[in-house]
């Protein structure tokens, strides 16, 4: 009998297995939630210019999406706690060696990998969290350590580069994947199985409505993190200092949790189409307020108040996607496309930045939000009309 056989297991549907699977998917895609530290940071401390920073954050969530893809295949091949150990001793590795490389080019080859194994660590996650009995009142955990532990890094590592390079970007992606292993073992099976405790056989899949839902979480993503991901320098360009930006966001991120904590007391409780449909309506609000950031209450209330509307939304998005199917597959398609719009965000904005500075930028992230609530609004509609809702 193996060590960890011997440790205890948390029940698979309290809230302390909501946290520890909320750990295990974060760890894979830790880098997002700092991402805009990550590249003022590579900026400051390598000397490069913001798209060439915005382009290896690009690379590390582009690498995530094709991980997350992957996962769709191997989720029932491979065993998923034996996936997700190698998956995080191979993300502490390469973001050892990350610190030891201050070449563009290759830093963005390494991110790209380092992607590829935490997109596949998160695929593998998000399958898990579809086996569970409410997915929803997960994946709102997820964003309540996602934001709250998002925004202590905003606060803390911009200060630390000056002193300490770019490397201690990489050592807390490192240290926080260090613990998450660490909580591993104290995870239950979670076997793909029915009601009845039969291994369940894959069933069919609505596609056309599964299409719009991941459609939906590709522009929701690609909007909001095309600003986030650049959030630093449209505040320094309105004329805002970082003292007063640092702090900004990371209270933005730590009160956007609330967000997310509603998630987890609602559940699926009125469904999924209104919460969707009127919290995009808000985040459109929110995100045409940063039009004017040079007003500094403004640039407050925009960032808190999108962040809270942000982490409501995107774990009914990725419940709606998780409700296809509870073996996983749709769940890790809502991962892959969620990381391909948080790739896609930063890269766009890099290119517009370049023709139209930050006013078309952010109108740019008001029509991409736009259209993801169109494209989400079919599918709710029709999950709610097709099951009843939960408590």
């Amino acid at each position: 009998m193996r060590l960890t056989d011997k440790l205890p297991r948390v029940a698979p549907d309290g809230l302390p297995a909501a946290v520890l699977l909320s750990f295990l998917a974060t760890a894979g895609l830790f880098y997002v939630n700092i991402m805009a530290a990550l590249v003022t940071g590579l900026s400051d401390g390598l000397g490069i210019k913001p798209a060439s920073a915005g382009l290896i954050a690009s690379a590390n969530v582009y690498g995530a999406a094709v991980g997350a893809l992957a996962a769709v295949f191997l989720i029932r091949r491979i065993p998923w706690r034996v996936a997700a150990t190698a998956a995080l001793l191979g993300l502490i590795a390469i973001d050892l060696v990350s610190t030891r490389v201050v070449s563009v080019p290759w830093l963005t080859a390494l991110r790209a990998c380092h992607g590829i194994v935490g997109g596949l660590l998160v695929g593998v996650a998000f399958a898990v969290i579809a086996r569970t009995r409410s997915p929803d009142r997960v994946f709102g955990m997820l964003l309540v350590v996602q934001f709250g532990i998002g925004g202590i890094g905003l606060w803390a590592l911009p200060p630390l580069v000056p002193h300490y390079g770019t490397a201690i970007l990489f050592l807390a992606l490192a240290a926080f994947s260090l613990a998450t292993l660490a909580m591993l073992p104290f995870l239950p099976a979670y076997p793909v199985a029915t009601e009845s405790g039969v291994t369940a056989a894959p069933a069919p899949i609505a596609r056309r409505p599964l299409a719009a839902t991941l459609a939906a979480i590709f522009l929701f993503q690609a909007g909001n993190m095309g600003l986030a991901a650049f959030i630093i320098g449209l505040g320094r360009n309105a004329g805002l200092s970082q003292d007063f930006i640092g702090p900004t966001l990371a209270a933005a991120n730590w009160l956007g949790a609330l967000g997310s904590i509603l998630v987890v007391a609602m559940g699926a409780r009125f469904g999924r189409a209104k919460p969707i449909l009127g919290s995009i309506a808000v985040t459109l609000l929110f995100t045409a307020a940063f039009w004017r950031s040079d007003l500094a209450v403004v640039y407050v209330a925009a960032n808190i108040g999108s962040a809270i509307v942000w982490a409501f939304t995107i774990p009914y998005l990725l419940g709606l996607a998780a409700a296809f199917d509870k073996v996983g597959r749709t769940a890790a398609l809502g991962g892959f496309c969620s990381k391909l719009g948080l790739a896609s965000g930063p890269l766009l904005t890099g290119l517009l930045l370049d023709r139209g500075g930050y006013p078309l930028t952010i109108g740019a992230a008001v029509l991409l939000l736009l259209l993801s609530g169109l494209a989400a609004a079919w599918p709710a509609r029709l999950l709610d009309r097709a099951a009843p809702s939960q408590d």
